[in-house]
Formats: structure tokens, C-alpha cells, sequence
């Protein structure tokens, strides 16, 4: 049994830094104020965690398995994928060589002599040749120039801070922010347990979001701006052959590098390229494992669901060319025309992983000839655009943020209301019915 990665995740991570402790520092020009408001977010998403897990196996229970899995196959391929392979192919001198290694040890199940993991035996390959290349006049790998300095950190209680922010009205003013958010979360984690059942592997859902609730409280009172989940990878890591004690592993040496601060000790020996094939092959595995561990003719609402999280990695590529041009999104946004529909590449992006799971719940259910759930689904997806979760936006001078608040995006309430009337009108017109017998 492969046990379940937990940690933080980078779309909170991102979220949390940009739209609340990003503005606090921006309006108080106070670092420690901007700190303070990170941590109030995550004692409050640990809250929501700790009550998700009281209703979130019956959301389990009552979503396709096509809208959790692909809601992740997206994120999968687009932000744990797409931006590493380009960084493989910048350098493919150092970097290609391991990476093919690790997809024919894994792919091919193939064993090493002496055991040896393939992912180990990749990052070696890859020290090697990175310091070799140098050796020889080509520094194709550049080793981080920071200097590293022996320290021992121990982590302390910061019980004073969150005492400070919690009786001050600067964290509770994005809570706006924070309660969308943390349902990311919770419902990120219900996906990350589907697809680990998907693998062969089944979670109970309480324990598990009651963990990632705890953790993210203890979290917060030893100074962390992040909540803890579960993440994306199990099914790539059991492929790999990990069990639960890599997660006892895992945790051992990231403590041991974060006390004395090893991280910098070991950028600045090992090459980031030589590790990221590991990142291609668990984009892979979830890719495929979105399309292989749902029924085949759901493949259509697989397809679909990963539509959102290409539009979202899509605005990151788009907003960081406007911004290394010495320009930005809001600058360029009326050029672009009919030549990119940005604006609704943008709200496509608001919500992704929610929108996701609903085009996905939606486009199964009616091929399964269940118009009256399709229905409901896109009720659904009327409400949360009504309340700001998914598609609303305002495009700032300071970028793309969130519009929270009743009929935040009111096309997209009539657009949805419009397509559950029509899917419950076929639900009546025609009733339920049995799906087509070749399915």
C-alpha cells in the first residue's frame, strides 16, 4: 500500500501569497503584518478542513469519476508536466538522459542491478553529467551561487501572532479569499483520494481530511502561511514502486534539510533538471490513470474536464510574456481581439478545478443518459458562478483578481441556468432511461 503524499500544494501556495499576503504587505508595507494574515488563513482553512470530513464522503459518493480524476489529470499534465519538460529540453545535455531513464525503469517495470531505484540511479546520472559538462568548459549546469551557512533551526509556537491577527480586522477582510480556497482544498482532496482508490489503494475520507484539517492547525501555530493536504501523485509514486514507509522517509530527510537549512547545500550540488522526469512520469501516470480507471465511454467527460486547467496554465504562459515584455495583462488585454479571446480564457481559468468537475459530472451523466443529475450539476455550477467561485474576475492593473458576492458572474448563472433547464426538461420529455445497451 503506497501511502498518500501530504504537504502543501502549489496552487494554495500561489493563491495565499498573491491574493492576501501579496495585498497586506502592499497596503502596510509590513512583512510581519502580511506573515500574520498568512497565518490566519491557514488556521481558518484548517477549520474548514476539520468540517469537511464530516460531509465530504458523501460528495465523494455522489460525483462521477470522471470529475474527480480529471479535474487532477489537468493539473497533472499542465503544472506538474508541461513547465518541467520545457525546463528538460532547455538543457537536454544534462537533463534528457535521466528522464528517458526513469520512463523506461518505470514504464517498462524494468529492475536495476542491486535494486537500486530508478529515480536515484536518474538523479546520480545526471549529477554526474552536469559536473562532468562543466569540467569540460560547458556549464550547462549552474549551481545555485548562494553561499550556505550551517544553522539550526527549531521550530517554535507562534501563539502570539495568530492571537494578534485573529483580534484585528485585517485577516478577517479576506475571508473572501480564504473560504473558496480552503473548499479548493478539501474538494483536491477528495479528488487525490479517488485517484488513489483509482490505484488500487482506498482511504477512508474522515480520518484523512480530519489529518489534513490538524495538520494545517498545528501548522499554523508554528508559524506556517500554508494549510496541509493531500496532494497530486499517489499513482505515480505506487507505480514507482513506493510504499507507505517513503512517506516516513520523505518527511525524515526534509526535516533534517529544513533544520539546517540543506535545501541551498543541495541546489547547490545537485541539478534541478536531472529530478524533473520524475515530475514528467507522475503527469503521465495521472494523465493516463484519469482515462484508463473510468468507465470508456466517460472518456468524452475526461477529455472535457481537462479543458479548464489548460486554460489556466494557458493565462500563466500568457500574463508572464506581457510581464517579462515590460508590460502586463491589463496593458495588452485590448490588442488581442478575435486573435485570443482573452477574457474568456480568463474566466475559464476562475475556479478551474471546480469548473472541471462540473463540465466533466455534467458531459458523464448524459452520456449515461441521466439528464435530471446532468441538471443538477449545472444548477450547480449556475450558483457557484453566482457567488464568485468560478468564472467572476476583475482584471486590475495589479492583475487578475477574484470577484466574490451574489451574481459575480451573471452570464455564467444564465448560461447555466439555461443548460439545466434544457437537461431537466429531457429528463421529463424523456425520462431517465437506461443507457444504450453498448455501454
Amino acid at each position: 500500500m503506497t501511502a498518500l503524499p501530504y504537504g502543501i500544494n502549489t496552487p494554495t501556495v500561489l493563491a495565499y501569497i498573491f491574493l492576501i499576503m501579496g495585498p497586506v504587505f502592499q497596503e502596510t508595507g509590513d512583512a510581519t503584518r502580511a506573515w500574520q494574515a498568512g497565518l490566519f488563513a491557514c488556521l481558518v482553512s484548517g477549520v474548514v478542513e476539520v468540517a469537511g470530513a464530516f460531509v465530504g464522503d458523501w460528495l465523494r459518493r455522489h460525483t462521477p469519476r470522471a470529475a474527480l480524476l480529471s479535474a487532477l489529470a489537468g493539473i497533472a499534465i499542465t503544472f506538474i508536466a508541461m513547465g518541467f519538460v520545457f525546463q528538460v529540453f532547455a538543457t537536454p545535455a544534462v537533463a534528457f538522459l535521466p528522464m528517458v531513464l526513469i520512463l523506461v525503469t518505470y514504464a517498462a517495470r524494468l529492475h536495476l542491478p542491486l535494486g537500486l531505484p530508478g529515480g536515484l540511479v536518474a538523479v546520480v546520472l545526471g549529477t554526474g553529467l552536469g559536473w562532468g559538462f562543466r569540467w569540460l568548459g560547458w556549464p550547462w549546469f549552474q549551481p545555485l551561487e548562494e553561499v550556505y551557512q550551517a544553522q539550526f533551526h527549531l521550530p517554535r509556537p507562534v501563539l502570539g501572532d495568530l492571537l494578534a491577527i485573529l483580534t484585528s480586522p485585517l485577516g478577517w477582510q479576506y475571508l473572501a479569499v480564504i473560504l473558496p480556497m480552503s473548499l479548493f482544498t478539501v474538494i483536491g482532496s477528495l479528488q487525490n483520494l479517488t485517484s488513489a482508490e483509482a490505484a488500487g489503494d482506498r482511504f477512508e475520507t474522515r480520518p484523512s481530511l480530519l489529518a489534513n484539517g490538524l495538520g494545517s492547525l498545528v501548522a499554523a501555530g508554528f508559524g506556517s502561511a500554508f494549510p496541509t493536504t493531500l496532494y497530486i501523485g499517489h499513482p505515480g509514486w505506487k507505480a514507482m514502486g513506493a510504499r507507505s514507509g517513503y512517506s516516513i522517509l520523505n518527511g525524515v530527510i526534509i526535516t533534517a534539510l529544513c533544520l539546517v537549512g540543506g535545501v541551498t547545500l543541495v541546489l547547490k550540488v545537485v541539478p534541478m533538471e536531472a529530478a524533473l522526469g520524475i515530475l514528467l512520469w507522475i503527469g503521465l501516470v495521472m494523465t493516463a490513470q484519469a482515462f484508463q480507471e473510468t468507465p470508456k465511454p466517460h472518456a468524452l467527460a475526461v477529455a472535457l474536464g481537462l479543458i479548464p486547467a489548460l486554460a489556466a496554465w494557458a493565462l500563466v504562459l500568457v500574463e508572464t510574456t506581457a510581464r517579462k515584455a515590460g508590460s502586463s495583462l491589463f496593458a495588452v488585454a485590448p490588442s488581442f481581439g478575435a486573435d485570443l479571446y482573452l477574457h474568456g480564457l480568463i474566466a475559464l481559468s476562475q475556479g478551474f478545478i471546480l469548473t472541471a468537475m462540473i463540465l466533466a459530472a455534467m458531459l458523464a451523466h448524459v452520456l449515461d443518459r441521466r439528464f435530471l443529475e446532468a441538471g443538477l450539476w449545472s444548477v450547480a455550477g449556475a450558483l457557484l458562478s453566482a457567488m464568485g467561485l468560478i468564472h467572476a474576475y476583475d482584471l486590475t492593473a495589479r492583475g487578475v483578481e477574484n470577484r466574490f458576492g451574489w451574481c459575480a458572474a451573471p452570464q455564467f448563472v444564465i448560461g447555466y441556468g439555461l443548460a439545466a433547464a434544457l437537461l431537466i426538461a429531457l429528463h421529463y420529455r424523456r425520462g431517465a432511461g437506461p443507457a444504450p445497451s453498448d455501454r
